[in-house]
C-alpha cells in the first residue's frame, strides 16, 4: 500500500481557483496511474480526473476545460488545478493511485467549498 496525502481545499468563491495536491510514500509512484475523485454529501464517489504513468489525462465531462491534472514524479506528488469553480465543485476531494488496475491506496481528503 501508498500512503496518500491531500493538501489544498478551502472555501473559494464561484469563479475562484484552488490547486490540490497530493504527495505520495515510496519509491514507485512513477509506476501509478494517479485519480482525482470527489464525493458531495449524498452522492457517489465520482472519476474526476485521471493521468496514467506515462501522462495521458482524462477528465469528466463536468469538469473539461476547467481542472488540469499534472504530476511531478521527482517530488511524487499529483496535482489537480481547478478554476473557474462553480458551487456543484463542492466535495471531499480524494487521491488515488492504481497499479496495473489495481488500486494501491487512497488519501484521507480534503473539503472543498465553493460558496459566496
Amino acid at each position: 500500500q501508498v500512503q496518500l496525502v491531500e493538501s489544498g481545499g478551502g472555501l473559494v468563491q464561484p469563479g475562484g481557483s484552488l490547486r490540490l495536491s497530493c504527495a505520495a510514500s515510496g519509491s514507485r509512484f512513477r509506476l501509478y496511474a494517479m485519480g482525482w475523485y470527489r464525493q458531495a454529501p449524498g452522492k457517489q464517489r465520482e472519476l474526476v480526473a485521471q493521468i496514467t504513468s506515462g501522462g495521458s489525462t482524462n477528465y469528466a465531462d463536468s469538469v473539461k476545460g476547467r481542472f488540469t491534472i499534472s504530476r511531478d514524479n521527482a517530488k511524487n506528488t499529483v496535482y489537480l488545478q481547478m478554476n473557474s469553480l462553480k458551487p456543484e465543485d463542492t466535495a471531499v476531494y480524494y487521491c488515488n493511485a492504481q497499479e496495473k488496475w489495481v488500486s494501491r491506496g487512497w488519501g484521507q481528503g480534503t473539503q472543498v467549498t465553493v460558496s459566496s
